[in-house]
Order: C-alpha cells, then structure tokens, then sequence
C-alpha cells in the first residue's frame, strides 16, 4: 500500500457522517484517501490476497463452505481474492461508506470486483464495523479478514480504535465459529497486537509479512477462537 508518485486525478469527493472519502486516480491505479490519509491503491494488492489467503490456509482442514466476513471492500482485492476461491461459502464484506460501495457498484472500482459482486456467495452490507460485530449472530463466520485501518495502532478514525480494544476483540472471538480464524491487516508489525489477541482468548497467534518497496513489511496478524 505505498503511496505511488506523480499527480493524482480526483474523480470523487464526498461527506459522509466519518468525514471526506475520496476516490483518485494516479496514472493507470485508483486510490482511496479518508479524511486526507491514504488508506490503498490498485496497484499491488498482495497484502489485501494474503490477508484472505492467510485465513483460509489458518482454518482447520476439512471444513465445508467457511463462511468469511471482510471488514472494508477498500478498492475491492480482498473480495475479489474470496470471491476467486471456490472453497468459501457466504462471503460477507462490511463497508460504512456509501461512496466506496457506489465506485464498485457503478464506478471505476467495478474492474476489480465485477465478477465478485455478481458472484451468488456475496453479500455487500453498508454498516460501520466496530457496530456490526457487537450486533451481529454469535458463531456466525468461519474467518473475519479485517482491512479498516493502516493498522491497529493507525486507525482512520478514532472510533475504530474500539475494534483493537479488549472489548473490540472479544465481541470478533463471540462472532467466530470454534476454530475460526481472525486476519487483520496491518502497515507494519505490532508485538503489543499479538498481546492483545492473546489476552483477548485467541490461540495460535502469529504475524505473516509481505515485504514493499521501502519501509518495515506489511503484516497480517493472525488469531484462532480455540474450539
């Protein structure tokens, strides 16, 4: 997710109740910018794949039709990446911003997850995140792929931090089926993360890198809820 240079088109500006989104577009790529940060980019996506690949591979083996829920379409590899693999059952994917949905829906974005939206298994719920996993069935998802923030400790806003909270976390663990598998990407590894998955009850709790151009790896912080 490294910012790539030269001079970025607006496309799409909007307001909504977490602030400004925008949707640019910097030579053949798109990017997303929230309240003035930048968050992703079409031109890799190998952290959004591995975020999802990480998941499936964590599961335990021989489980039917997994259902995962992704928290943030961003500009849609994650999904494309479940949608792709033919052993997912329900793919759920969370977004709060309306804007974000539209640019899939209708708008530029479409090119990456046309086929995934049209796809039976998907289902794309406009909601804000930290809200829907505390309301949400318990034991509802298999895996929960989270991609909201630039990490736990670098959120967009500062109401998402409560996800990362003990409480946050533990409300993720209520959704999971026993033996299902939290992924949460982040910019750059935390220790203090791990930590907290372990306190908050989750098992076999390790961290997957992916190395970028410049700068520390981006990470994929995995935890299991213990069956």
């Amino acid at each position: 997710m490294t910012t790539p240079t030269g001079s970025p088109l607006t496309l799409d500006r909007r307001d909504g109740p977490h602030g400004e989104v925008v949707l640019r577009q910097r030579g053949s790529h798109y990017e997303i910018i929230a309240n003035g940060c930048f968050l992703m980019d079409t031109s890799d996506g190998r952290s959004e794949r591995l975020l999802v690949d990480a998941a499936l591979a964590a599961l335990p083996p021989g489980r039917p039709d997994p259902a995962v829920l992704i928290g943030g379409l961003g500009v849609g590899f994650s999904l494309a990446r479940a949608a792709g693999e033919p052993r997912w059952g329900r793919i759920a994917v969370v977004e709060r911003e309306q804007a974000v949905i539209d640019w899939h829906r209708t708008g530029p974005l479409s090119a990456v997850s046309g086929p995934a939206l049209a796809d039976p298994r998907t289902e794309i719920v406009h909601a804000d995140l930290v809200a829907y996993v505390r309301t949400a069935p318990p034991a509802h998802y298999d895996a929960l792929c989270l991609d909201i923030d630039n990490g736990p400790g670098w959120t967009v806003t500062e109401d998402n931090a409560g996800l990362y909270s003990p409480a946050g976390l533990a409300a993720c663990r209520e959704l999971l089926t026993p033996g299902g598998v939290l992924a949460v990407w982040s910019a750059q590894p935390s220790p203090e993360f791990e930590e907290a998955l372990r306190n908050a009850g989750f098992a076999g709790v390790k961290t997957e890198e992916i190395s970028v151009a410049r700068g520390v790896p981006d990470v994929v912080h995995l935890g299991l809820h213990a069956a």
